[in-house]
């Protein structure tokens, strides 16, 4: 986890160490546009923004600098919302990513699973055949082809549900019913995009695993000592075919982060995706190595944690 964490985090600073854009310049731009400067108060700015970014300094030297910062938690100011600390932003932002990321995952990760084993274990029934047909059909299709079918839906067609922004705007920010209520309304179509899509995905795993546990000897014999169908369903089937899927589960939180980030430019939604893009297109190198950062730690750690769920359901993982 520390190794993915540290050359993850290296390769995006230098990455934006070779952007032709000049952070110092950039702030400058904003300032003059906004007010008018003296040529002596823009090359005190310029002295000043340079000891303050670093940017007069080796490549390695700034390389050190920037991890120190890392360690203390600051990874400078904005540039687009200067003089505001990146982290700042971040920190912000964050809860909408982390509430729509979890929530989704969690919905899709369970109806996918249960849903897959079931039709893995009932093969004949019609109605998981037809969920199958439904979730096969969807699962391909790019995230932001799904939002934009949703919010044509949900916004033009059936306008019945809020297609921009995370709360209402006569809705103050606060720990109060109506800004919670307003909050899970406005989240329910980019959670709804994102279960879409993955949903296909884990229903097909888990229905091919189970189709495979079905035919093993001790399903056949727990069948046939009259074991409840229940429990031979849920302890012995889809209990052994769930390792895998956590596994799996590992390897997707990534990827959904980065189904989130089109999701949130759809909906316009106020998290970590939307703060990513503004800060590439406004130039923010700084406020794009404070998502990154904060981003590749977390979905290292998420992995990490879900790499130690294995001994709770694997006997075989706590006896090694």
């Amino acid at each position: 986890m520390i190794a993915v964490i540290f050359f993850g985090v290296s390769a995006m600073f230098f990455v934006t160490y070779l952007s032709p854009i000049d952070p110092v310049e950039q702030v400058l731009g904003r300032l003059a546009s906004r007010s008018n400067l003296s040529p002596d108060a823009i090359a005190s700015t310029r002295e000043a923004l340079t000891a303050m970014f670093g940017t007069d300094q080796p490549m390695m030297a700034q390389y050190f600098n920037f991890w120190m910062r890392v360690l203390r938690g600051d990874l400078g100011a904005s540039l687009m919302a200067f003089p505001t600390p990146a982290m700042e932003l971040v920190m912000r932002s964050m809860p909408w990513t982390l509430g729509l990321l979890l929530t989704s995952t969690f919905i899709t990760f369970v109806i996918g699973n249960v849903m897959g084993g079931l039709a893995g274990y009932f093969q004949n029934n019609r109605f998981f055949k037809a969920f199958g047909i439904l979730a096969m059909g969807l699962q391909p299709i790019p995230y932001y082809i799904v939002a934009f079918i949703i919010l044509i839906i949900f916004g033009f067609l059936w306008p019945v549900l809020p297609i921009s922004g995370g709360f209402a705007m006569d809705v103050r920010p606060s720990w109060t019913l109506p800004f919670i209520l307003s909050v899970l309304q406005h989240s329910l179509l980019p959670a709804f995009s994102l279960v879409l899509v993955g949903l296909g995905g884990w229903f097909i795993g888990m229905r091919a695993l189970v189709s495979n546990i079905v035919t093993e000897d001790y399903v056949t014999y727990a069948e046939l000592a009259g074991v409840k169908r229940n429990t031979v369903v849920g302890s012995y089937v889809m209990r052994n075919a769930l390792v895998p899927q956590i596994t799996a589960l590992a390897m997707v939180i990534g990827g959904v982060f980065s189904g989130t980030i089109i999701t949130e430019q759809v909906f316009n939604y106020p998290g970590m995706g939307s703060l990513l893009v503004d800060a590439v297109n406004a130039g923010d190198y700084s406020t794009v190595l404070a998502v990154c950062t904060v981003s590749i730690t977390a979905v290292a750690t998420a992995i990490f944690i879900v790499d130690m769920l294995h001994p709770l359901l694997d006997p075989r993982v706590r006896a090694e």
